[in-house]
């Protein structure tokens, strides 16, 4: 019995940050433009992550997108600054979205 409740903590532990992260996407009204797997106003995670794989400085130009804004990398419809989101939040959803929002 103690052997199962170990390996539910242990799988509460390692699921915890996707669902912490898909929860700051939501707060943070990200959800609102951008879907995991599928365009909505804004491209799919999984696109993002597909974009910026193998790059360097992937995480670093995220979260400069998320936190500054920008449009011409996915279309017209320009992405708006999110200027009040924290440092330590805007890179926590890069790595979140370049990890395919998992």
């Amino acid at each position: 019995m103690k052997f199962v409740q170990i390996l539910i903590g242990a799988a509460v532990l390692i699921s915890a940050p996707a669902f912490a992260n898909k929860e700051l996407a939501t707060k943070n009204a990200c959800l609102a433009c951008h879907a995991v797997d599928k365009k909505i106003v804004g491209p799919a995670y999984q696109e993002i992550a597909k974009k910026y794989a193998g790059q360097s400085d992937a995480e670093a130009m995220l979260v400069k997108s998320i936190k500054a804004g920008g449009s011409g990398k996915w279309g017209a419809i320009p992405m708006p600054a999110q200027a009040a989101l924290s440092d330590a939040d805007a890179k926590i959803l890069a790595a979140w979205v370049l990890a395919g929002a998992k």
